[in-house]
């Protein structure tokens, strides 16, 4: 039995698959707010109750939003700022009494479609989240690729491709730079876009609505918005040339972006022709958690 935990900032979900695959048991806890003891032990508890309940044993993995450091083994570039410094894998292999298998969230869902979902069939998936940040994970032959800094996929930290005036001024990143993927192309990203050409407040998916009722200024916005993710994801395909790009997070539900895409990013891939092929992810938003059981695949 595999085990896969998805520690993220608002909740903490397991999931148990079979060795087919088959899913046994699911559960959803909330996370201790900015309690880095507190979150460990809700992991572990998540744990022990769900073996119990199955009464048997399982491997575990554990997909988190950040990395762990290859120099120190602590956690860094997490967006739970709680287990930034922490040496959450050493403590949760104490405390469980076994070995513990970690990786970035974004990994996790790529590993997840990779294994049997979309990109079951494809020899390269890069896996991508849309939503809160920008993330992505490489998956190479059903392996994810981590790095030698822990860091591959993580093309939402590099500058935005061809610059040009509707892309200015540069938005600051919380990472400290400007102009990054990130900062022009996750959800809140969209919305602020469309407060400064328009004033109107309006969060992403009241967008996309208003868009599809007609509204020619939010029409735009997904524009500009589908025109910087062509350009952004240009440059991973000349890098990586996957067969798959399979998109996740909250943006990934906009279905005319699957429409879209290929014509946005034909023009920046260096190529006479682009088959590669964008889709949505077949385990939707909870395809992270079974990619964290897949880490022992």
């Amino acid at each position: 039995m595999r085990l896969g935990i998805d520690l993220g900032g608002t909740k903490i979900e397991i999931v148990a698959l079979a060795d087919d695959g088959r899913e046994l048991l699911r559960r959803r806890i909330a996370t201790p707010q900015g309690e880095y003891l507190a979150t460990v032990m809700a992991v572990v508890g998540l744990i022990e109750t769900s073996e119990v309940e199955l009464g048997q044993r399982g491997t575990v993995g554990i997909g988190i939003p950040g990395a762990e450091s290859q120099q120190t083994g602590l956690i860094k570039n997490a967006n739970s700022t709680c287990l930034i410094g922490q040496p959450l894998k050493r403590d949760l292999q104490a405390l469980l009494q076994r070995e513990v298998r970690l990786a970035n969230d974004a990994n996790c869902f790529a590993l997840s479609e990779a294994i049997d979902g979309s990109g079951r069939d494809a020899e390269i998936v890069f896996g991508i989240i849309l939503g809160t940040g920008v993330g992505g994970g490489i998956v190479a032959h059903r392996q994810v690729l981590l790095g030698a800094n822990a860091i591959a996929g993580e093309w939402g930290h590099n500058p935005l491709p061809a610059i040009d005036v509707e892309d200015l001024p540069m938005p600051h990143c919380y990472c400290g730079r400007q102009g990054c993927i990130e900062a022009y192309l996750s959800g809140p990203a969209l919305a602020i876009d469309h407060t400064r050409h328009t004033g109107d407040s309006l969060d992403a998916a009241t967008i996309e609505q208003r868009s599809a009722d007609g509204d020619s200024a939010c029409e735009a916005t997904l524009q500009r918005y589908e025109e910087r993710l062509g350009r952004a994801l240009a440059g991973v395909i000349n890098i990586l040339d996957p067969q798959v790009i399979v998109l996740g997070g909250g943006l990934s539900n906009m279905q005319r972006l699957y429409r879209n895409l290929p014509a946005r990013c034909a023009p920046h891939v260096f190529s006479d022709a682009m088959y590669t092929r964008f889709l949505p992810p077949t385990h939707g938003d909870s395809s992270g958690v079974r990619g964290a059981a897949w880490l022992w695949d």
